[in-house]
């Protein structure tokens, strides 16, 4: 069996990857940087849990949460341990995300109105 060397992240080296990530102007550029940086089964694995931190915001059983996205229990458990007690990162996220998504229905509303 392969063991994997654990390395420490260099924070200037994450920091040049968040600004990185922050750089991109839209969701487009941000997925063709993602297909780019990312092989095929890393994206499939920040995707799947991408797709868990709703349903556990709303407070969903890791075993309905499997049943419905595919997702493992084991990855189910390690997106709600950083909800909980992580740096805030998926939250803050989903914050924003519900932001622009109210934003959005607000101008959709008053131009039909």
């Amino acid at each position: 069996m392969k063991r994997r060397r654990i390395t420490v992240i260099n924070n200037e080296q994450l920091e040049s990857l968040a600004q990185a990530f922050a750089g991109c102007q839209s969701a487009s550029t941000l997925k063709a940087f993602l297909q780019d940086i990312c092989t095929p089964a890393e994206l499939e694995a920040l995707v799947d849990r991408w797709r868990v931190v709703v349903p556990l915001l709303a407070g969903k059983s890791y075993r309905a949460i499997a049943q419905e996205t595919g997702v493992s229990v084991t990855t189910i458990g390690r997106v709600a341990r950083s909800l909980s007690e992580g740096r805030g990162g998926y939250q803050a996220v989903v914050d924003v995300m519900t932001c622009q998504k109210e934003a959005s229905a607000k101008t959709n509303k008053s131009h039909h109105e």
